[in-house]
């Protein structure tokens, strides 16, 4: 029996994986619209629902993240906004949805108190086949282990 795990880096520089036995299946960056950067870009829910449209029906593992220090009030506004976006896409597919704070997938694999581009070597070494090269990589990174974590705690 197949086994389908997806795992989101929610965000406008996130991303959305999708494992087939936790194996590497499939990563896409976080599909936005608008023009430039910041507030101006939002999350495309309709294509992040197109998207998952296309995924047999799974678990969806996402990641619960809240204010962090220093961060504006609009900026979290704005973060709250696209993660609605993608929680809402993922509502109307009727996936269901798991959320998993950064401290319990990151400690899943060794990540605590590390660099935060160390997720994309561990990411690369768990799944060499996965397009992760650049260091703007990184929410790919982020959305496969998120996924991995999943599979491994379903």
């Amino acid at each position: 029996m197949t086994i389908f795990t997806i795992g989101i880096d929610p965000g406008l520089s996130g991303a959305i994986a999708l494992l087939r036995n936790g194996e590497f299946a499939e990563v896409f960056d976080m599909p936005t619209m608008g023009r430039g950067s910041g507030n101006k870009q939002q999350i495309n829910a309709a294509e992040v629902g197109k998207l998952l449209r296309e995924c047999p029906p799974c678990m969806a593992w996402i990641e619960q993240v809240g204010a962090m220090p220093g961060q504006g009030v609009s900026s979290m506004f704005n973060f709250g906004k696209a993660t609605g976006a993608v929680l809402g896409a993922l509502g109307a597919l009727q996936f269901p949805v798991s959320s998993v704070t950064p401290v319990k997938w990151k400690t899943t694999f060794g990540l605590i108190g590390k660099d935060k581009d160390m997720a994309r070597t561990a990411a690369q070494e768990l799944m060499p086949t996965a397009p992760l090269s650049l260091k703007k990589h990184g929410g790919r990174a982020d959305a496969l282990l998120i996924a991995l974590h999943g599979w491994k705690h379903r």
